[in-house]
């Protein structure tokens, strides 16, 4: 640790002066490169990363990746530079650089300070391909143009020489042999110019450069995006993860089209109206993937009624959609409005579900019964029934599912889900038991002081717990609540200024250390939560 932390500093020192960088540049080793590009990010240094990246020795380069607490992501300007010195590496023999994975450099949270954020990077990325590509085809222009001059001068020289005296005759025929093999050697190194830019920028590497992300898309780029999976050239853009926003489903099916079918690991589709017909279409062009373990579908306009015509042939072809995805590991179904349909999804799906998400989805009873007893329930790391209301009826279903998940749950969020103090205390000893839970979530609950200090006990008692997100206790409304509020109202009813909202959570922190766990972290800002924190 001292050595990392030493080696951090001098890094940092070493590229905090640009202009020294010619005289330590040509004599660094390969295995500081990676430090000192680490400084570079950290110090928002882009014309370091520049002339980093561009004499990049190792053959992979990966910026991205889950951050630690704390960290920043790279700030727009040394993206920006990085993504030029890429450009620019391709033609620089001191390059090595075959693989550029700029996975999970930036989320669909957007920008934070001066950083890129995810919509804004795959814009920037698109440009690049194209640009890359534009500028291969720039340079074979100005190529086939030199070599018409030669060519026109040859020429002009043949002619020249075939109207001159016969004492030149010999002289012209030497010229016109050496003007042809002159003519014939160019064409050869247009040839292998040409065969070595489409290599990856006259590397050895016999492929293009391949640029690995996950790609932001919606109405707006998608056309860009289309144009750079599709233009053949030095850069090859290669997608992880595929997150779409307003974007139909022919165009949807369109980028599917385009994509590699072994790299993409997740899509992620929002706010498009897929509809149920849609939906239908999009799942078997998803089998194509058979890496695909991710599939999310929030706000997609999916009403499922027993009363609507054709209902059960709807149902039967998302079910064998659903099961020709073989990978599937994760699925989250967001406001879809699938009451009672839970089982006909979920029981079609070759293996067992990792991670469950369904919030606002207006579970049932029998859904959560059906849930609890499916073979899903052992294996799920991640569960969301947020915003699914649960009563005196669903709640011997979900201590059933608890009792299931026991060893595996990782991440519980009940969220807005109606749950009272009486409600919450029946689940209590189930949330107890489990002994793998790493974060609980329970915002916009219509709990009392009382109620959320018997939630922190039972929290303290899981040894593996690491955060809990609570909501605000009912005494610190502003009178005029009903007496079992709903989630919506406990969003928009105002606090009351007279109280002291700090009190509470030096209540739960000071429970907390009188059970001995100093380790958890409490918090009520659900806009700030994350779970993956906890990790």
């Amino acid at each position: 640790m001292m050595a990392l932390s030493l080696l951090s500093l001098c890094a940092k020192e070493v590229v905090s002066d640009h202009s020294s960088s010619p005289h330590w540049l040509r004599w660094v080793p390969r295995e500081l490169y990676g430090p000192l590009l680490e400084a570079s990010f950290a110090g928002c240094r882009p014309l370091a990363v520049g002339e980093l990246v561009q004499k990049w020795p190792e053959r992979r380069l990966r910026v991205g990746g889950r951050r630690n607490r704390g960290q920043r992501p790279p700030s727009r300007l040394c993206v920006q530079a990085l993504l030029l010195a890429v450009v620019r590496g391709l033609s620089d023999q001191r390059s090595a650089l075959q693989v550029l994975d700029l996975c999970g450099l930036q989320g669909d949270e957007g920008p934070t300070v001066d950083s890129m954020g995810g919509w804004s990077l795959t814009v920037a990325l698109c440009t690049m391909v194209v640009q890359a590509r534009a500028g291969e085809r720039k340079r074979l222009c100005a190529l086939e143009r030199d070599s018409d001059v030669k060519r026109e001068r040859g020429q002009r020289k043949r002619v020249k020489e075939a109207t001159g005296d016969t004492s030149n005759c010999m002289k012209g025929s030497v010229g016109v042999s050496g003007e042809a093999d002159l003519v014939k050697e160019v064409r050869q190194t247009e040839k292998r110019r040409e065969s070595s830019s489409m290599e990856g920028g006259g590397k050895e590497s016999g492929t293009p450069l391949q640029v690995r992300a996950d790609l932001f898309v919606n109405a707006r780029s998608w056309e860009r995006v289309c144009a750079a999976l599709s233009a053949a050239g030095p850069l090859e853009l290669q997608c992880r993860y595929l997150h779409v926003e307003e974007v139909s489903v022919s165009s949807i099916g369109t980028l599917l089209d385009l994509l590699p079918p072994r790299g993409l690991l997740g899509v992620d589709v929002r706010y498009s109206n897929l509809g149920v017909a849609g939906l239908a279409q999009l799942l078997p062009r998803l089998a194509a993937f058979p890496n695909l373990s991710s599939l999310c579908l929030h706000y997609c306009n999916l009403d499922l009624r027993r009363d609507q015509p054709g209902q059960e042939e709807a149902l039967r072809d998302l079910s064998q959609g659903l099961a020709q995805l073989r990978g599937l590991r994760r699925l989250s179904l967001t406001a879809l409005r699938l009451p009672g349909q839970l089982q006909v999804l979920l029981s079609s799906l070759s293996q067992p579900l990792e991670v469950l998400e369904l919030p606002y989805l207006s579970l049932s009873a029998g859904d959560l019964s059906y849930l609890s007893c499916s073979r899903h329930a052992s294996s799920l790391q991640q569960l969301d029934l947020s915003e699914n209301r649960l009563d005196a009826r669903s709640l011997p279903s979900v201590r059933r599912l608890l009792s299931q998940a026991s060893s595996s749950l990782r991440h519980l969020s009940l969220s807005g889900c109606g749950l009272s103090d009486e409600l919450l205390g029946s689940l209590l000893p189930s949330l107890g038991c489990c002994s793998s839970l790493r974060s609980l979530a329970l915002a916009l609950n219509p709990l009392t002081t009382a109620g959320l200090v018997k939630a922190v006990r039972t929290a303290a008692r899981v040894a593996s717990m690491r955060q809990l997100l609570y909501p605000n206790p009912l005494e610190d409304y502003q009178p005029g609540l009903p007496e079992l509020p709903s989630s919506a109202q406990l969003l928009d009813w105002p606090l009351d200024e007279s109280t002291d909202t700090d009190a509470t959570g030096n209540l739960l922190k000071k429970v907390l250390k009188d059970c001995g766990r100093s380790d958890i972290v409490l918090t009520c800002d659900l806009l700030n939560y994350d779970k993956d924190s906890a990790e």
